[in-house]
């Protein structure tokens, strides 16, 4: 039994999709482009079609033409531009139907773009191996059930048709050439029409088919999946390296900054503050540095070799990250529980000796903030 882990469980990515469409596997359907082709032919046929017959029977009718003047100043080039000209416009407008209806189809399915993956070379399509299996997989036999079901439903369509059609087909020996070209030009785009919306119910059949069949072709592993994220957002080596990086950024940029800090307020791992009150010299406290993820770590780190108090208070702490600038002093409504807490570190030596605790302090209720920065009830 194939352990679990192996099996292609799992739902394809969008950058598996995407992949997949840069080497040229997208949604596509054979059954869908051959019935708007058709189905172009047969509106061309059906509005074109008697210009081109007009075009044809004034070509002829000019080719078999001459008189003592074409003998006289016989120009082929001229000729041959002139009969062309009269069948050229009805040429144009059958070229670009089935050009559009070519299009069209790769449009329909969002598949439409040039993908220069998909005419590379690749050996594996000179393995006799790989085209037997190809042959003989059940990729094989589900095209060979198409093509079956293809010429049964177009035979059964050509048979009536035939046979439905057969009494005026016959009689037509008996008409006039114009009317009998006439009706022979119905009869065929009626059965043009008509196997052109066959294919169409073939392709609805066929589309969905082959949206499922892409998807089975396209599904993972668990253990593809795990690779295919570590690729995207990079491997815990990759985000440690990443991260160590930043902190040392942060700990260029603020370590001047916490060299006069008087304190360090924490979170106490996701935010950091660093506070700045010099009595003689600032009116209210100044924050020097804040940060949060690697630079709050730079900033404990930093206020660890410089032996700057650090004091876990989460909620203050939220709240002069969010209220407060660096270089900037504090809200006003903070002073007070600011004030407490430098009280408690002027006289820290003191408090380490007697045991005092740290000081409970209060936040305004308009100055709680949550992790996100959205202000708490």
């Amino acid at each position: 039994m194939a352990d679990t882990d192996q099996e292609r469980t799992e739902a394809p990515t969008p950058k598996r999709r995407k992949d997949a469409a840069e080497k040229g596997d997208v949604l596509q359907s054979r059954e869908l482009g051959t019935a708007l082709v058709v189905l172009g032919g047969a509106l061309w046929i059906a509005f074109v079609g008697p210009m081109m017959m007009t075009a044809l029977q004034n070509m002829v009718t000019d080719g078999l033409s001459f008189g003592a003047a074409d003998l006289r100043d016989f120009d082929p080039g001229a000729v041959i531009w002139r009969l062309f000209s009269a069948v050229a416009l009805p040429l144009a407008a059958l070229f670009g139907i089935t050009i559009a209806a070519a299009v069209g189809a790769p449009a329909m399915l969002g598949s439409l773009g040039f993908r220069p993956g998909a005419i590379g070379f690749r050996g594996a399509k000179l393995n006799p191996l790989s085209g037997v299996k190809r042959i003989f997989g059940s990729q094989g036999m589900v095209e060979l059930g198409k093509s079956v079901a293809k010429v049964l439903v177009l035979g059964s369509i050509g048979i009536w048709l035939l046979v439905s059609q057969s009494r005026s087909l016959i009689g037509l020996s008996a008409s006039e050439i114009r009317p009998a070209l006439t009706n022979v030009g119905f009869t065929f785009m009626i059965a043009v029409l008509v196997m052109a919306l066959a294919l169409a119910g073939i392709a609805l059949i066929d589309v969905p088919a082959q949206f499922i069949q892409r998807i089975r072709r396209l599904r993972m592993t668990r253990e593809e999946v795990k690779d295919e994220y570590k690729q995207t957002e990079g491997s815990p080596e990759a985000k440690g390296a990443l991260r160590r990086r930043q902190r040392e950024v942060a700990r260029a940029s603020t370590r001047g900054a916490i060299a006069e800090a008087t304190v360090v307020l924490t979170n106490p791992t996701h935010f950091a503050v660093a506070l700045r009150y010099k009595p003689n010299e600032d009116g209210a406290p100044v924050v020097v540095a804040r940060g949060r993820g690697a630079t709050a770590e730079a900033i404990r780190e930093l206020a660890g070799e410089n032996q700057v108090p650090i004091l876990s208070y989460p909620q203050l702490t939220r709240a002069l990250y969010y209220t407060s600038r660096t270089g900037q002093v504090i809200r006003d409504d903070l002073y007070l529980a600011v004030a407490t807490i430098l009280a408690f570190v002027f006289n820290l030596e003191t408090a380490l000796a007697s045991g005092t605790p740290q000081p409970a302090i209060d936040v305004p209720i308009g100055a709680r903030f949550d992790a996100t920065g959205r202000p708490e009830a």
